[in-house]
C-alpha cells in the first residue's frame, strides 16, 4: 500500500488492468447481509465483523438553494500536495477552491489553510510554502500537514467549525477541542489496509462524495452525501457535436486508459488522451500505454490546465471513463457535463448515481458494450447534459449541502454530542447483536445451552455476505430545480 497525491493506492493494483477486455470492477472489501424494516423510520441493520450497524435511510427534501442566515466562521483544510486551485491536475484542491469562493459570497468568514502558493480568493494561511509536488516532496505528505493541523487546533476557537479535506489526518486532533469538525472524504476507503484507522474514529463527522463510496465502512458517521460542484460559468456549453473522443485525467492501471485506445480503434474515432503521469505511474505508462500510442488516431497531450479543459471536452465527441476501480466521485464527468459532453462510462463506484444511462451519456461494462456507445451517441441531447450539470453539480448546490450540515454542527455542543453518538452505538451494537443471534440464526433461534458465546462469537466474526447495493440507504442530497 502507498499514499500518492492524497490518495491511498495498492501497489498490487500497479501492473493489473493492462488487457483490453476488462474485468470487473475491483473492489477489496467483504461486504455483509442487510435486514431492512419498512416504515417512516426505516433502518438497515449491517452485520460486519463483531458487530451491526445501523444506517438509516433518510429522506431526499425540498430542492432549496437559499443562502444561511447565520454568519459562520468556517477553517478549511486543504491538502497540501497542490495550490488552491491546482495549476495543473487535482480534482480536490479544485473542489476545496470552489467551496470556499462560495461560501464567501454566500456570507461566510472562510478561512483558508493549504499551500502558499495558493490562489483562491480568500483568506489564506500557508500550511506550506508551495505545493508539495512541485516542491518535490510530495512522497513525504502526510508528515508536513503536522504543522498545519497544530496551527489549526491550538487555535480552533477562532472558528465555528472546521472542515477538513485531508482524510483521517484530522482526527485525532479532532477529539480534543470543543469546535465542531466535519471531514469529507476524497479517496478510496476499501483498501483494507486503512479500514482499522477509520474504525477508530467511527464518532467522527463524515461527508461522501457518493453514495458507492461509504460501502466499505457503513459504521461511520456519515452525516450526508454531498456531490462535487463546479462553478456555473466555469465551463461554457459546447452545441457541436465534435470529431473526437477525449480522455481526460491521469495514467494509472485503475483509469484503464489502455481500454479507451482500444475503444477508439474498434469504433474508428481518433482519441486524444490529456493526461497526468505520476512518478509511481511511469513504469505502468512506459511499458503498456506508450507502446500502445503508436495506434493510428491516438494523440497524447500530456497534462491541461483548467483554461485547456474548455476547448479539449467542449470540442469532444464524448468523454471516455472506463474506469476499473470504485471510482469516489470523478470531477472529470460532471466537467464533461458542463460542456455538453456526453460521458461513456464503466458501472465502477459512483458513476450510476453521476450519469443517466442513455441520457447524459452511456453505461457499459464489456468493451463490445462501450463500443456500441460511441455509435449510439447521437441519441444523446448535448443541451441535456448540460441542463443536468445546472441542476445537480453546481458550485452553489455544494455549497448549500455543506452549508446546512456546519448548521446542524455548529449549534451543537460538540464533546457532549460525540461522546453520547460514542456511548449509544456500543449499547446498540450490542443489542441488536442479541437481538440477531436469538431470532435470525437457527442454531441459536431456541435458547439452548448449545447455543452459547461461542456460537455467538463465530456467527459474528464470520458474517455473511449479500448484494452491496443494498447495504447503503440514499442519503440526503440537494439539487436545483
Amino acid at each position: 500500500m502507498r499514499r500518492m497525491n492524497g490518495r491511498w493506492r495498492s501497489n498490487s493494483a500497479e501492473l493489473e488492468g493492462s488487457e483490453s477486455i476488462p474485468g470487473p470492477c475491483q473492489i477489496d472489501f467483504p461486504i455483509y447481509i442487510v435486514i431492512t424494516f419498512s416504515g417512516d423510520c426505516a433502518a438497515k441493520y449491517v452485520f460486519r465483523g463483531g458487530s451491526m450497524t445501523v444506517v438509516r435511510r433518510e429522506k431526499t427534501p425540498a430542492a432549496v438553494l437559499p443562502a444561511s442566515t447565520r454568519t459562520l466562521r468556517i477553517a478549511q483544510l486543504a491538502p497540501l500536495f497542490e495550490s488552491v486551485p491546482p495549476k495543473l491536475y487535482g480534482g480536490t484542491e479544485r473542489i476545496v477552491a470552489y467551496l470556499a469562493e462560495e461560501l464567501v459570497r454566500r456570507g461566510h468568514e472562510v478561512t483558508l489553510f493549504a499551500a502558499g502558493d495558493s490562489t483562491a480568493n480568500v483568506p489564506l494561511e500557508p500550511g506550506s510554502p508551495q505545493s508539495l509536488r512541485f516542491s518535490g516532496l510530495d512522497h513525504l505528505g502526510p508528515v508536513f500537514h503536522l504543522p498545519m493541523l497544530s496551527e489549526v487546533y491550538e487555535n480552533a476557537n477562532r472558528f465555528d467549525v472546521i472542515h477538513s479535506h485531508i482524510d483521517c489526518l484530522s482526527f485525532p486532533l479532532a477529539r480534543t477541542v470543543q469546535v465542531p469538525t466535519v471531514s469529507t472524504m476524497h479517496g478510496r476507503l476499501d483498501l483494507k489496509e486503512v479500514l482499522p484507522i477509520y474504525r477508530s474514529y467511527s464518532d467522527m463527522p463524515v461527508v461522501s462524495i457518493s453514495n458507492d463510496q461509504r460501502h466499505p465502512l457503513p459504521e461511520m458517521n456519515w452525516v450526508r452525501t454531498i456531490y462535487h460542484g463546479l462553478p456555473r460559468n466555469l465551463l461554457n456549453f459546447s452545441s457541436g457535436s465534435g470529431k473526437y473522443l477525449a480522455f481526460l485525467g491521469r495514467i494509472c492501471p485503475e483509469k484503464r486508459p489502455d481500454l479507451a485506445i482500444e475503444v477508439a480503434r474498434r469504433s474508428g474515432v481518433p482519441l486524444k488522451i490529456a493526461a497526468k503521469v505520476d512518478r509511481l505511474d511511469r513504469e505502468y505508462f512506459d511499458n503498456v500505454i506508450k507502446p500502445m500510442l503508436s495506434t493510428p488516431g491516438v494523440e497524447f497531450i500530456g497534462e491541461i490546465n483548467e483554461r485547456q479543459k474548455q476547448e479539449f471536452l467542449g470540442n469532444a465527441l464524448a468523454l471516455l471513463f472506463p474506469i476499473d476501480w470504485p471510482e469516489p466521485f470523478g470531477l472529470v464527468m460532471i466537467e464533461a457535463l458542463a460542456c455538453g459532453t456526453p460521458v461513456i462510462a464503466r458501472p465502477c463506484g459512483s458513476v450510476p448515481e453521476i450519469l443517466q444511462d442513455g441520457v447524459t451519456g452511456f453505461i457499459g461494462s464489456s468493451l463490445e458494450e462501450l463500443v456500441s456507445a460511441v455509435e449510439n451517441l447521437g441519441a444523446i441531447s448535448r443541451q441535456r447534459c448540460r441542463d443536468e450539470f445546472e441542476t445537480r453539480f453546481t458550485a452553489e448546490v455544494m455549497a448549500a449541502n455543506y452549508e446546512r450540515v456546519y448548521d446542524e454542527l455548529a449549534g451543537a455542543d460538540w464533546k457532549t454530542r460525540r461522546n453520547i453518538v460514542r456511548r449509544s452505538r456500543s449499547l446498540r451494537d450490542a443489542s441488536l447483536a442479541r437481538y440477531a443471534a436469538r431470532h435470525w440464526h437457527p442454531a441459536l433461534r431456541h435458547e439452548r445451552p448449545s447455543a452459547g458465546k461461542a456460537q455467538v462469537h463465530q456467527l459474528f466474526s464470520t458474517g455473511y455476505e449479500a448484494d452491496r447495493s443494498e447495504t447503503i440507504s440514499t442519503p440526503e442530497i440537494y439539487t436545483k430545480n
